[in-house]
């Protein structure tokens, strides 16, 4: 793993936080149709494949791994970036790609952002991209029963709603393809995600944390307010839709969620609420990891220490 850590993909990784088929529906979903290319570094990847055909941003990039036995497990990986930013690429010398080293493939989704689309899009998209997934496991051994999630910030919020909201008709569009498809995953790893939009502020003045951006959380130009459509204070029902505690039931994915006391955007108490929620609901189904020091992003996330964490809990769970 030492050689994926120079500085500049720190960097990038750390940017991160920021013909057809007719389904049942009758919508128009891309053939698998893109070759494998063999990346610089020995991984194979098949890049830009649409899961979806309503949106450009509904785009997917499969990376295989070169070991371990077929069909593969897989780990979506949901980018960051304050639900209105952000990219799935990953470049070839990614310190996420150590996944493929234990064997397992990784998917890493883009899904159209706040600019573009009101919640609850965003998590359509990746329910539509977890479909897609599973419908075409076989054109490229993966294992459909195997599938987890991993994200950061806002990507981890989107993971943490993946692993929390199967079967909840509200936050699916079945129209965009592979209707007959599970949206079940079975583990998740939430990075420093929002959880209860409502109380960040208060939890960050707590922390000694100043305003978020100066104006708050609350402010209806927030990322929050701006992935609702509106501000959080005046759209409380729909601040609960997005929030991951209010779903949680038994059978729900195993997590472990991680998050540094330093972190002055996303207060670490969302993690502790979202663990300990999970635990009351599902015992023993949370492991949360609170990094003393740690900030939203930056190089500790990307050190073996962190990192192998996530690796070492994927391949016990998958």
């Amino acid at each position: 793993m030492r050689r994926f850590l120079s500085l500049t993909v720190v960097a990038a990784v750390a940017g991160l936080a920021a013909c057809s088929d007719q389904t049942a529906t009758g919508v128009a979903v891309p053939e698998v149709s893109a070759p494998l290319l063999d990346l610089s570094s020995g991984i194979l990847a098949t890049t830009n494949i649409a899961y979806a055909s309503r949106s450009a941003s509904q785009k997917l990039d499969i990376h295989l791994p070169t070991t371990g036995a077929k069909p593969y497990p897989v780990v979506m990986w949901i980018h960051g970036g304050g639900w209105s930013s952000g990219d799935k690429n990953l470049g070839p010398s990614n310190p996420l790609l150590g996944l493929l080293s234990q064997g397992i493939a990784i998917v890493s989704i883009n899904y159209r952002l706040s600019g573009e689309a009101k919640w609850p899009a965003q998590i359509q998209d990746v329910k539509a991209a977890l479909r897609w997934v599973r419908a075409n496991a076989a054109t490229y051994q993966l294992d459909p029963n195997r599938i987890g999630a991993w994200g950061l910030s806002a990507g981890g919020h989107l993971a943490s709603m993946l692993g929390t909201t199967d079967g909840v008709a509200a936050l699916t569009d079945l129209s965009l393809g592979n209707p007959t498809m599970s949206e079940k995953v079975k583990a998740v790893t939430d990075w420093f995600g929002p959880v209860a939009f409502l109380s960040m502020d208060s939890q960050l003045a707590l922390d000694g944390c100043p305003l978020f951006g100066g104006t708050g959380h609350n402010a209806p130009t927030s990322p929050e307010s701006k992935l609702l459509g509106a501000p959080i204070v005046t759209v409380p029902s729909r601040v609960q839709s997005a929030n991951p505690r209010m779903y949680v039931t038994a059978g729900d994915a195993k997590f472990l969620i991680m998050h540094g006391t330093a972190d002055c955007t996303v207060p670490y108490q969302q993690s502790q609420g979202l663990a300990q929620r999970l635990n009351q609901v599902i015992p023993g189904s949370a492991t949360l990891q609170i990094l003393t020091g740690a900030t939203h992003g930056g190089g500790v996330w990307m050190t073996p220490t962190a990192l192998n964490q996530v690796f070492s809990f994927f391949k016990s769970t998958l």
